[in-house]
């Protein structure tokens, strides 16, 4: 098992990232935040639960324009939320479907709405609105004077840029699933079905520290798959396959997303060549993500080397993303995306191709944004198809 670094984080981190968004809310005209969701409630409390998988119960934060955040969140979680840095903890006892804590965000947001204030929620991309719609509806019926602006733009700002903590934690699992693919093929072996592939490298990359692997998928066919997304079958792995797994492991709340190929016994001239421009592409995206550069950079740049094999631009909609508390983060690798890189982004560098009839491979790195050329989390792929 590697070496662990601290878990958690200092109150001294909390109080940056918040003052952090307080100077922002300040220059939007923002006199609070409200959030409500897991990696904003972890990014400025670090209230770190698994209990979020269930939908039961809603969970609010409010940022003041001053002072420290305020939770306003079910009576079960009141303990852990109190060993953190926050002072003031509000609770209820949830579930409670005729008042899930509404009556308490009215009490606390009222007088900002008799001043006719500004806040902030999250509305845009990549959001949800994490409670019942009849109970937002309720409360702004009941704040006639509050203001609603989106702060989607604010807080996603601040959380695409890491902190040498964030950072650190962010190595750390991207070590262990480095690991945990470079143990694979101790395991992997024709005539295993596709589903004890899957158990197998979940219990590898959790013996080797990851406190989970939630994301773990992939494909394996004759010469390539055709899809990646989809659970595993029982179809033992046959000789000539490609071989594709794909894992989001986590460690103290921050994720890995990377993946690994493999031929099975054999791999066929046309596999080769795309695993080859893939690696290459991938190269390409790496070498192109320095401060200063764009998203729509990284993309074209990927592009450029997978038009070799594949003119078609693609239909997965990008090539990698931001990475940190979720699988999947902002920005996106994608024509569309013009967010200028800086250093201490953390990014999967991610092109994918088609080849042959119906045939798809996809390949993934995590760096870290620096000065001058990007640093790899991740210990990188062989760069010709390995075959087990």
């Amino acid at each position: 098992m590697l070496t662990s670094p601290s878990r958690g984080f200092t109150p001294e981190e909390f109080r940056s990232r918040t003052e952090r968004a307080q100077t922002l809310m300040a220059i939007d005209g923002l006199d609070g935040l409200l959030l409500m969701t897991e990696p904003e409630l972890y990014y400025f409390s670090g209230f770190n639960t698994l209990f979020w998988q269930s939908p039961t119960r809603p969970w609010f934060l409010f940022i003041p324009a001053e002072g420290k955040p305020i939770a306003v969140i079910p009576e079960i979680g009141a303990e852990l939320m109190r060993r953190g840095w926050l002072d003031d903890v509000r609770t209820w006892p949830a579930p409670s479907p005729k008042d899930d804590g509404i009556s308490l965000l009215m009490e606390l947001l009222s007088p900002l709405a008799r001043k006719r204030e500004r806040i902030g929620i999250m509305k845009g991309h990549e959001t949800c609105l994490r409670m019942p719609l009849a109970d937002w509806e309720r409360l702004i019926k009941a704040l006639p004077g509050i203001q609603i602006a989106d702060a989607t733009g604010l807080v996603q700002s601040l959380r695409m840029v890491k902190t040498p903590a964030e950072v650190e934690k962010l190595e750390h699992i991207c070590a262990i699933g480095s690991a945990a693919f470079a143990a694979a093929p101790e395991f992997l072996k024709e005539g295993m079905p596709l589903d004890a592939v899957f158990r197998e490298f979940r219990r590898t990359a959790i013996e080797l520290g990851a406190d989970n692997a939630p994301y773990v998928v992939g494909a394996a066919n004759q010469g390539g798959y055709a899809d990646v997304i989809s659970p595993p079958s029982s179809r033992p792995l046959q000789n000539g396959d490609v071989l594709m797994l794909d894992t989001g492991c986590v460690w103290d709340g921050y994720f890995c997303d990377f993946d690994r190929n493999w031929a099975i016994g054999q791999a066929d001239e046309l596999a080769c060549r795309a695993y080859d421009v893939l690696w290459r592409a991938t190269q390409a995206g790496i070498d192109a993500a320095r401060p200063g550069a764009t998203c729509r950079d990284l993309h074209e740049a990927m592009s450029t080397v997978i038009s070799e094999i594949d003119d078609s631009g693609g239909d997965i909609g990008r090539l990698g993303h931001g990475l940190g508390m979720q699988l999947t983060e902002q920005p996106s690798h994608a024509i569309f995306d013009t967010t200028v890189l800086k250093e201490n982004m953390v990014l999967t560098i991610e092109p994918s191709l088609s080849y042959g009839n119906g045939k798809m491979m996809v390949h993934e790195e995590n760096i870290v944004v620096s000065e001058g050329q990007a640093r790899l989390l991740t210990e990188r792929a062989q760069p010709q198809l390995p075959i087990i």
